[in-house]
Parts: C-alpha cells; structure tokens; sequence
C-alpha cells in the first residue's frame, strides 16, 4: 500500500514507518524535520504549527491511506496542535480524493458519541472503578487542556466524509513491540493501563485491514 505518516519522527510515528517499510509498504513520512528515516521513504516537511495545504496535499497524493501520530511535544503547551493539524489533513486529503485515515486520540478522552443519543453517558463502559473515580479525573486535571483538543479533533473526522478510525490507547511507554494486546469498539479496556508506542502502530497498521472499523473508535492495551 501507499502510506502517507503524519508526525513521522514522533514517538509513534517514528515506529509506523518503521514497521511499514519493514512490511513492504511504499511510505511518505510527513514531519516538521523529517530525518534519520529509513532509506528509500519519501519525505515532506511540514510545520504542523502553521500547516502548508500544498505541501499537505502533496504528501497525501495517490495514498492508499494514512496514519496520524500527531500530538503535542508538551502537552500543557502545545494543546491545539492536534486538532489544527487534523483539520489541514482531512481537508487536503479531500481535495486529493484519499479517503481512510488512521489517527491515535487518548483513552481519557471519554464516551464515545452515539448517534441520535442527546446526553453522553458519565464514564466510558470500558472504565474500571479506579479509572472511572480516581484515573480519569487525575488525567484530566493534569492534561485537560490536551484532551479537549483530541475531541475536538475526533469530532472533525466525525464531521468529515473520509473513513476514518481513531486508536485510544491509555498510558504510552517505550517498551518493545509484542504485537500482543486488547481492543474493543468504542470503548476503553478495561482494566488496560498502559501500552506500548511500538504496539499502538502495530495496531493502527492492523485497523487498514480491518474495514469494521471505519468511522469507528478502537480501545487498546496491553
């Protein structure tokens, strides 16, 4: 497949290339710096701060698909980020006629919007008592600010036309790949805490097979 990474020296999306190439994928990486990639990826540099269209509709040209590792370097700071930059992808992704995209939100982020359902439930159904009393509440006073914009940003792939899936992990560490881990539909994992960088992009590579997952939100951990 032809792969468009965005955020592709991120934490993330340094292991979505990685593990592209390695399955013999043709990937774009898409960055502010894009460097120290592996041979043979094409690269686009683009400052997510004050994103280019053209460079954006470039870098999304004739893909099969793309995955998004964008967050903020400093969470407390760079809130915002993640949402402007969603935006400028969906809209140079329909301008080029792409249309599956794979984005990583957060499990704090909360209940997944039902349709034709007017109030949202108080907690996630995935939630344990710990993270429904004590886990979530801690999230959000420290990163409130974060999580509001990675709602906001799934809410522009909801109010979009594309195919898209939204990968919610909790905890992120810097453990190896296992390829092992839970998910579940539109909820969290239940008593899942943490997970791996490596896992979640074996993960969001795993969902462009997985078409019951369009315009879906996809729980995972470990």
């Amino acid at each position: 497949m032809k792969l468009t990474i965005i955020a592709a020296t991120g934490g993330i999306g340094r292991h979505l290339v990685e593990q592209a190439v390695a399955a013999g994928h043709e990937v774009t990486a898409v960055a502010r710096r894009p460097r120290d990639l592996p041979a043979g990826v094409r690269t686009v540099a683009v400052d997510f701060e004050h994103p280019d269209p053209a460079a954006l509709r470039t870098a999304v040209r004739d893909a099969d698909a793309v995955l998004s590792g964008l967050g903020p370097r400093d969470p407390k700071k760079d809130a915002g980020i993640t949402s402007r930059g969603t935006r400028a992808i969906v809209d140079a992704m329909a301008a080029e006629g792409v249309r599956r995209i794979v984005i990583v939100s957060a499990a704090p982020v909360g209940p997944v919007p039902v349709p034709g359902q007017r109030v949202l439930p108080k907690h996630d159904p995935g939630d344990g008592f710990f993270m429904r009393h004590l886990g979530i509440r801690i999230a959000r006073t420290l990163f409130g600010p974060h999580y509001a914009d990675l709602a906001a940003t799934e809410q522009i792939l909801r109010d979009s036309s594309l195919e898209w899936t939204v990968s919610r992990p909790p905890k992120l560490t810097d453990k190896a790949l296992t390829g092992h881990y839970r998910t579940a539909l539109n909820r969290n994992i239940r008593s899942g805490f943490s997970i791996s960088r490596a896992d979640v992009a074996h993960h969001m590579l795993q969902l462009l097979g997985e078409p019951e997952t369009v315009r879906q939100v996809v729980g995972v951990a470990h």
